[in-house]
């Protein structure tokens, strides 16, 4: 038995997940999170076998959760859920140690197949996605300003793009003013941008957000 800590923020999404997986004899819910938060605190709590994540979620979200589950537990297993199934994102969460990467535009038979890979410790992505990627690495020289970000300078990126202010992403991700700040600058430098409306135009050009 696979046992899946749920996570978020939408409580509507989460019951139509539970539903899904449930109807697995394989899969069982052990406890669903609304925030990147309390998925970190219920992680050390109950221990899951896969943590299943949507990524955009307010307050930390949960690239920044995903960061730090790890960092306590490097062998942690989680399947990471995105609404967009852009290569940037999926790279992105790759990279940061996501086991397995899903576009919430899947079937749902897809998910069911996800968590099972993950849970038997293997990696999942997308079939088209994973194309997708094989491709883009085929083809190395081909790649976005954006790439040049480092983790945590796209984080912040990704915020601004959405309309969050500095003093917000700073109280979201627990950093200082200054600091978000420092990596604004250095994500006005690498796109060669002059505003946050700038910012914003480069993600939805990229589908990283929806205009």
């Amino acid at each position: 038995m696979i046992r899946v800590l749920l996570v978020d923020d939408h409580a509507v999404v989460r019951m139509g997940f539970r539903l899904l997986l449930q109807s697995s004899v394989e899969i069982t819910v052990i406890g669903e999170a609304d925030s990147g938060e309390s998925a970190c605190q219920m992680f050390l709590e109950l221990a899951p076998d896969v943590v299943v994540m949507d990524l955009a979620m307010p307050g930390m979200g949960g690239l920044e959760a995903l960061r730090r589950i790890r960092a306590r537990q490097p062998q942690a297993k989680v399947l990471a859920l995105s609404a967009h199934d852009d290569l940037m994102h999926a790279r992105r969460t790759l990279q940061e140690g996501a086991l397995g990467f899903l576009s919430k535009r899947s079937a749902p038979e897809t998910l069911l197949e996800a968590v099972c890979t993950v849970g038997a410790g293997r990696r999942y992505i997308e079939p088209s996605l994973a194309q997708k990627l094989a491709l883009s690495e085929f083809d190395g020289g081909n790649r976005s300003p954006v790439d040049q970000l480092s983790e945590r300078e796209f984080e912040v990126f990704i915020r601004l793009a959405g309309g969050a202010t500095v003093q917000k992403i700073a109280q979201d991700l627990k950093l200082s003013s200054s600091t978000v700040g420092t990596h604004l600058y250095n994500i006005k430098q690498k796109l060669d941008v002059a505003n946050q409306s700038e910012l914003t135009l480069i993600a939805i050009r990229h589908g990283l957000i929806e205009p």
